[in-house]
């Protein structure tokens, strides 16, 4: 059989499944969103690899806080933060594991003021690995629940999530 392999971008290898290099170094390459056009295709092509990296609705939110409706268009250090972040993050992005159906699953999910982290993972041996990442970012009605009722929520977004 085939050792490794790519599918969608994605390497498929023994030791777990990572991103195909070749696809990420046009990102190394970009230079920082000049227009709301930019913003987006960024936020699109970054969103497709969302799944090799925890927090990434944390670490996106400045610059999907520019594709609201009514708001200037103002790239600030926040922005260019996160633009960076997001690079670094593409292009050493970690391997995550294909699941081992015969291992019980873990689900760890989190809640912050503004977004909610969740990482579907399996115990191989005394190590967790990651087998997808998923987050949301809270809408505004959302951001006013109590701690408690956006712990709550990660947990039902995670379940939902993971149902199958």
């Amino acid at each position: 059989m085939v050792r490794e392999g790519i599918i969608f971008g994605h390497r498929f290898q023994k030791k777990g499944i990572e991103v195909d290099k070749a696809k990420v170094e046009v990102i190394e390459k970009l230079s920082p969103p000049t227009n709301i056009k930019a913003v987006r295709s960024l936020l699109r092509h970054a969103g497709f690899y969302h799944r090799f990296f925890r927090d990434f609705s944390k670490i996106a939110k400045p610059l999907s806080n520019l594709l609201m409706k009514d708001v200037s268009f103002d790239f600030s250090h926040d922005c260019l933060q996160a633009f960076n972040t997001l690079k670094e993050k593409l292009t050493i992005a970690p391997i995550i594991v294909a699941p081992n159906w015969s291992l019980s699953f873990e689900i760890m999910c989190d809640a912050s003021d503004f977004a909610i982290g969740t990482v579907l993972g399996q115990r191989r041996g005394k190590d967790f690995q990651g087998i997808y990442y998923a987050s949301w970012t809270f809408n505004d009605a959302q951001q006013n629940y109590t701690r408690t009722e956006k712990e709550l929520l990660a947990v039902v977004f995670s379940f939902d999530k993971f149902c199958s």
